[in-house]
Order: C-alpha cells, then sequence, then structure tokens
C-alpha cells in the first residue's frame, strides 16, 4: 500500500467519523430523514403547547375502559397494548405534532417513542400522566359509561392503615408491567412477616380520589405504615434487599 493509499483512507475514516457525530447530533431522525422531536412535557408545559399548536393530534393510548370514564377533551383513543396501535397511528399525519398522554406517563412515552420511530415529525408525551393532570385539578372530560366508584375514602384508609402494627401499601393498576414485575416480591416479603405485617394492594384505578388526593403521579408507589403512621415511602421498582434495608423489617 503506499503512502497516498494510507493518507486517502485515513482521510476517508476520519471524514466518515464526522458524518456519524453530525448525524448523532440532530437528533433521532424520520423515514424522510428529517430530525424528530420526541420530548416529554410536564403537565402545564404539555397544555400549552397542545393549546398554541394548530392542527395537533391529541391521542389517549390507555384502555378504552379507562377512555370511557374520563379523558382529555377532544382526544382520541389509540390503546397501546392493542392488537391494532400500529396499525392505528397510520390514520395520523406524521408531518403534524402528536400529543401523546395515558395515566402515569409510561405507556405513552413507549407510545411516544414508536411514534417517533414510524417517522412522525414531533411527538410530545405528557409526564406524569393523567394522574398528575386530575392532581393539578385541570379539566377532563367525563365518558359515556358508567363512572367507576371512588373507591377508598380517608376514613377508610385511615382504618387500613392502623389494621396492624405494620401495613405496607402497594398502589398499582392491572396495566402497569413494573407494578406486575415486583407484586411477587412484595406478597412473599409479608408473607415471612405476617405475624406483624400486613400487605394491602390499592388500584389507583379504582381508587382515583384517593390516589388524587394523596398525589400519587407514579406507579409503582409504596408506603409503610407503623400503628397508623407514615414512616417510609418509595416510587418506583426495587428488590428485596433494597426493601428490606430501607424500612429496616
Amino acid at each position: 500500500m503506499t503512502m497516498k493509499t494510507i493518507l486517502f483512507s485515513f482521510s476517508l475514516i476520519i471524514a466518515l467519523a464526522q458524518y456519524s457525530c453530525n448525524s448523532a447530533s440532530t437528533g433521532k431522525s424520520g423515514q424522510e430523514g428529517q430530525a424528530t422531536v420526541n420530548t416529554s412535557l410536564k403537565t402545564d408545559e404539555f397544555e400549552k403547547k397542545l393549546l398554541a399548536t394548530e392542527g395537533g393530534q391529541l391521542i389517549d393510548v390507555r384502555t378504552p375502559e379507562e377512555f370511557a370514564v374520563n379523558h382529555l377533551a377532544n382526544a382520541t383513543n389509540m390503546d397501546f397494548n392493542g392488537d391494532d396501535f400500529a396499525e392505528k397511528i397510520k390514520t395520523l399525519d406524521r408531518n403534524k405534532p402528536v400529543f401523546v398522554y395515558c395515566l402515569s406517563g409510561g405507556r405513552s412515552s413507549s407510545a411516544a417513542s414508536q411514534l417517533a420511530e414510524a417517522g412522525f415529525k414531533e411527538v410530545y408525551n405528557m409526564a406524569g400522566g393523567m394522574l398528575n393532570w386530575q392532581s393539578e385539578g385541570k379539566a377532563v372530560v367525563t365518558g359515556e359509561a358508567p363512572q367507576k366508584t371512588s373507591g377508598m375514602t380517608a376514613a377508610d384508609f385511615s382504618k387500613l392503615t392502623s389494621s396492624k402494627e405494620y401495613v405496607l401499601v402497594d398502589f398499582n393498576a392491572t396495566w402497569c408491567g413494573p407494578c406486575k414485575a415486583i407484586a411477587p416480591m412484595l406478597e412473599s416479603f409479608a408473607s415471612k412477616r405476617k405475624d406483624k405485617l400486613l400487605l394491602a394492594k390499592i388500584d389507583v384505578d379504582m381508587n382515583s380520589e384517593l390516589a388524587q388526593a394523596k398525589g400519587i403521579n407514579s406507579i409503582p408507589y409504596l408506603e409503610l405504615y407503623k400503628n397508623g403512621k407514615l414512616v417510609w415511602k418509595r416510587v418506583g421498582s426495587l428488590d428485596e434487599e433494597t426493601l428490606l434495608r430501607e424500612t429496616g423489617l
């Protein structure tokens, strides 16, 4: 190999590396090669951006049952976990901004990524979802379905958390993957300490008023009560070792 060939090859490698870096700096690209906006916004920012955007497409990615109870005004329901989600998003305009939300932000975050990968140019996810939206007192549209019962009252909850020396409260939802993942561990943990510990599972969908009153905007969410007094709380997944270390049980 001549010196001229070596120099040419080295220059080509540098040029390709620079191109790769420049391409990466523009963010994820859509199917037409244009930069795609895929970002999460706090509820106030999400609301302002939606109102200021002409032709914005608002998508509720919860289940039809959740949507039927309540939803944001002018939202269209496309169940992210439904078999037809990929087909339904094809009915949207890829060149117009899409706004997505769910109950707590998990499903909508995944949906936003799928939309960006499908070539949508602007995708906005509402961080904290409907839990945050409602905890801030923002308006929702009541659906045609019969309203779910408000669930457990504050008095009921107080009675529950005082029913044993220790009460571990697991706030969850049927659609929540991380909630399902830690459920067996929580049950095993409680079973080993059943003489002094009660595990109470509370579905935030079925107990929306309690969840709103407690300001719960992300699940799984755990609380530990000792003789009726809150002594520990945690948002998110964890393993048994961490639970033991943090609670001291």
